[in-house]
């Protein structure tokens, strides 16, 4: 492992003042300490985060749900309005992971986590993600569990976190602070498709800092389910994200959201458009389901997660269509 240098930050301001080129934020180091291991990853320096007055769940008056970017993934669980009022996301977050790693790891850590695939993950093979320009070895080697919608030429690795995905069902947002001050990027515009550039898994600036998310209050039932390959905890196959609200047998709204299945967490709007005032049927989530996975573009191994996503997704909405 390389030596870096390394700062432990108590206010933002101190975080952004130790932050510069070759340095990396340290939240719990789920993820970041492993890449440094493996000398996929070599800061020069670490600036530690988890002091910072980022460690709270809230409620706002209207209901939003305000979470601190050093809430560690148990502590998010656990959180009594978080498993009564937005129970996907609690579910999500118990899904991905086991209950050492959720201890440590934070949500602002856990939105961070690199999109990544197993030859990313070996330095001794070419990987554009890892070296941009050498090549993408996973599109004609062992993809059977990478991306079949959003990838490129460039880079078919898939996004690994669950959070992000029941986040991204729920509308969330992320609260980032830069250079000029603190904005808020909605989740599906915080992360972007690999393109000619998948090195690059999220719109942030240099130095910009997470700081927290904020969910909308949601008044729809909701579920997320996850097909992984063995029982014990592992990336998703295909995950599913879903709120649906019905008024007698026509659908309202929906709000749907795929895992395992892309570079980034995938908004489903094709299938939700279908849906909205759609008769609650069967036959309605099939084309849902069928609108979205058209575009779908599988490699050699992975084909089977196009009927694995459609059947998921008929089941998952199947469900919530049939709570009181």
């Amino acid at each position: 492992m390389r030596p870096f240098a390394y700062a432990r930050a108590t206010t933002a301001e101190d975080a952004r003042a130790e932050h510069g080129d070759g340095a990396y934020y340290l939240g719990g180091g789920t993820n970041l300490v492993d890449l440094m291991r493996l000398g996929v990853e070599e800061p020069s320096k670490l600036v530690d985060v988890t002091r910072l007055p980022y460690d709270r769940v809230e409620r706002d008056a209207d209901g939003t749900l305000l979470i601190g970017a050093a809430v560690t993934n148990s502590g998010l669980a656990a959180d009594r309005t978080v498993r009564e009022e937005f129970p996907m996301l609690a579910k999500a977050v118990l899904s991905g992971a086991s209950g050492q790693l959720r201890n440590l790891a934070t949500v602002g850590g856990n939105l961070l986590q690199r999109t990544r695939c197993p030859y990313f993950q070996d330095a001794s093979k070419p990987c554009n993600k890892r070296a941009p320009g050498t090549g993408c070895p996973a599109r004609e080697g062992e993809n059977q569990n990478l991306a079949i919608l959003g990838h490129s030429a460039a880079c078919v690795a898939t996004h690994p976190s669950d959070m992000a995905v029941a986040l991204m069902a729920l509308d969330a947002s992320v609260r980032v602070l830069g250079r000029d001050g603190e904005r808020t990027v909605p989740l599906d515009d915080f992360y972007r498709l690999p393109g000619d550039e998948p090195q690059h898994d999220t719109t942030l600036d240099r130095g910009d800092l997470i700081t927290g998310v904020v969910v909308p209050p949601l008044r729809m039932p909701t579920v997320y389910r996850k097909v992984r390959e063995r029982a014990s905890f592992a990336f998703a196959l295909v995950s599913v994200a879903a709120a649906l609200e019905v008024r007698g047998s026509t659908i309202q709204d929906v709000r749907l959201a795929l895992g395992g299945v892309a570079h980034k967490p995938w908004r489903a709007r094709n299938a939700e458009d279908v849906l909205r005032g759609a008769a609650l049927t069967g036959e309605a989530f099939a084309r849902a389901a069928d609108a979205e996975l058209a575009a779908a573009e599988p490699l050699r191994h992975n084909g089977y997660k196009v009927p694995l996503a459609r059947n998921l997704i008929v089941q998952t909405l199947t469900e919530l269509g049939e709570r009181p």
